[in-house]
């Protein structure tokens, strides 16, 4: 009876599996930039299940998992909700971004308290690409509210375009500015920041699909 009862149990399994939808909120760096091929892993694996990707900054990936508006949630920001889950499953590295003639791209060292002489462009707050820059600039020393911030945009291609005009320093994931300064329209000042990892929100009250789990199996 238990060997049969666990058959039955295994069928039900695949059964969930070869059909359903899975609502996945991502912030926008993972995205574009790391998401993709995982993406196309799990829908080989589980061709019948929908994935449902939503994008937004780390704020709103946060709201949607905690509203139950998406069962999983990817970001790259701190997250401080204890009704979630977080598990690393990535990691990237931001850099700071200048155009070829700006002053800080002919310096062999960038002193964290000269972060503060030129204007920046950056991401929105509630990005974790925002949150991360003004964690490591309070953790040189310097407070993120001196920054002269002439330009908040909402989207890392928006970012780029502008810093590449000479609209002021930036910020961004080198995955998002790796052709930029490939092609010499950027170069990476030298001010070290430091590795931020990918996090895989869930709830932990809530109901977990198996398609969710066989998700996060993928990752």
């Amino acid at each position: 009876l238990a060997r049969a009862q666990a058959a039955e149990a295994a069928l039900a399994d695949m059964s969930a599996l070869r059909r359903g939808r899975l609502a996945v909120f991502a912030s926008q760096t993972i995205a574009s930039y790391w998401l993709p091929r995982r993406l196309v892993d799990f829908h080989a694996a589980y061709p019948g299940v929908e994935l449902a990707v939503e994008i937004g900054n780390t704020r709103e990936a946060t709201q949607a998992v905690l509203s139950g508006a998406a069962e999983i949630g990817l970001v790259e920001g701190a997250v401080d909700e204890p009704a979630l889950s977080q598990t690393q499953v990535g990691s990237d590295r931001l850099a700071v971004l200048v155009t070829p003639d700006h002053p800080w791209a002919r310096l062999r060292r960038l002193e964290a308290r000269d972060l503060t002489d030129q204007p920046w462009v950056l991401r929105e707050v509630g990005s974790g690409t925002r949150s991360t820059l003004e964690a490591a600039v309070r953790d040189a020393g310097v407070d993120p509210a001196d920054l002269s911030v002439t330009m908040t945009l909402p989207s890392n291609e928006a970012v780029l375009a502008a810093a590449e005009a000479g609209a002021g320093a930036t910020a961004l994931s080198e995955s998002v500015a790796y052709a930029a300064v490939a092609a010499g329209r950027l170069a990476t000042a030298p001010f070290t920041l430091p590795q931020r990892p990918f996090r895989l929100l869930r709830h932990k009250e809530r109901y977990r699909s198996r398609a969710g789990d066989a998700f996060v199996g993928v990752l």
